[in-house]
């Protein structure tokens, strides 16, 4: 059995595409997986499994689109995949400056960047690392008023699901236990 990180999407957010992290263990469990565990409601698991990424990717997104209606977007990285980002981290903070860490998880290679807008967008005080599998964005005036952050997924031109260094860290204790 491999241990995988599930990362949704768009979930939980706004009142909007609900579910409930109790009910997200339970799929995951009907789908074979086991030692399941989330952190947060925004639809972060740590899980074993027999199954490939990919084919987790399509079965977990395939039972909540039947099961809820909608369908996020769902990445699945194994655990020494999601380590290796995490690691990579360029941007050493304080603790509690974590949430001024953003690291966006890339389904592949941004194969044609635009830098040039990545660039453009970047306020005085934010910093990126792209790399083939994440891009690292230190915002210290905060995420949320961040242009860049709004619109990097469009300006690398891939699916990507972004997470704060808190919650990276999080999960990696997940997956240390």
């Amino acid at each position: 059995m491999t241990t995988f990180v599930a990362l949704l999407r768009g979930i939980n957010v706004g009142g909007n595409n609900i579910l409930p992290m109790q009910e997200f263990r339970a799929l995951l469990t009907n789908h074979g997986c086991e030692d399941v565990a989330t952190y947060i409601q925004s639809g972060n698991a740590v899980f074993r499994s027999t199954a490939s990424a990919s084919g987790l990717s399509v079965s977990i997104a395939d039972g909540i689109e039947a099961k809820y209606g909608f369908r996020p977007a769902v990445l699945v990285l194994t655990a020494s995949g999601f380590m290796t980002i995490a690691a990579a981290n360029p941007f050493a903070v304080p603790p509690e400056q974590e949430n001024h860490v953003h690291i966006s998880f890339l389904q592949r290679p941004a194969s044609r960047p635009n830098v040039a807008r990545l660039k453009q967008l970047a306020s005085p005080s934010e910093t990126f690392v792209l790399t083939d599998a994440a891009f690292y964005l230190h915002a210290p005036d905060g995420i949320g008023r961040s242009k860049l952050a709004a619109e990097v997924e469009k300006c690398l031109g891939v699916p990507a699901t972004g997470r704060n260094l808190r919650t990276v860290g999080r999960i990696v204790a997940l997956l240390a236990a």
